[in-house]
């Protein structure tokens, strides 16, 4: 942060008591005119997955947060391994909106499946290419797993340490919340 020599905005802000939003809005503001933020909004839609989740009657809904390009209704888009059609968008209030441009946050409906949080959203020119960039997917996800499961077991490793062939064992560990 800037208080300690670096380069972060900090302000104290509360919700609850209603202090220094106004402030924060206008850092942000700055930071985005010292950056130069520009997004083209003519463009395809880009963006990417917040949330996604399946809701009874709605079918599987993501949230997504999109970065360049304006998202509109009837669009087809590919999202990770999943694809659909842009059926429904709903913006933050939970308002139906016609088109979503960058820096928009939009619930769409209308994907054939969960995608997960964290993937790439893009709008493609329409429904076989979307398919296609879904198998391949697919695909490189399934073939990355198997070759993820030919690493050996646990137990595999550690007799392999005992007998002499391996002096250490590597491991990654990853966290979550």
């Amino acid at each position: 942060v800037e208080k300690l020599g670096g380069d972060v905005l900090d302000i104290e802000v509360s919700a609850v008591k209603r202090t220094n939003i106004d402030k924060l809005e206008e850092l942000i503001l700055l930071q985005a005119e010292l950056l130069d933020l520009r997004a083209n909004p003519v463009r395809t839609a880009e963006g990417v997955v917040i949330e996604a989740k399946l809701e009874r009657g709605r079918g599987a809904v993501a949230t997504v947060l999109i970065q360049r390009g304006t998202l509109r209704m009837g669009d087809v888009f590919v999202t990770g391994s999943e694809w659909g059609r842009a059926r429904l968008l709903l913006d933050d209030r939970g308002e139906k909106i016609d088109a979503a441009t960058p820096g928009m946050p939009v619930e769409v409906l209308g994907l054939n499946g969960v995608p997960l949080a964290g993937d790439d959203f893009q709008v493609v020119e329409n429904e076989s290419r979307a398919r296609d960039v879904t198998v391949f997917r697919t695909r490189r996800r399934r073939d990355q797993t198997q070759a993820a499961g030919q690493r050996g077991t646990v137990e595999e490793m550690l007799s392999q340490i005992a007998s002499g062939q391996a002096k250490e064992l590597a491991i990654v560990v990853k966290s979550d919340v």
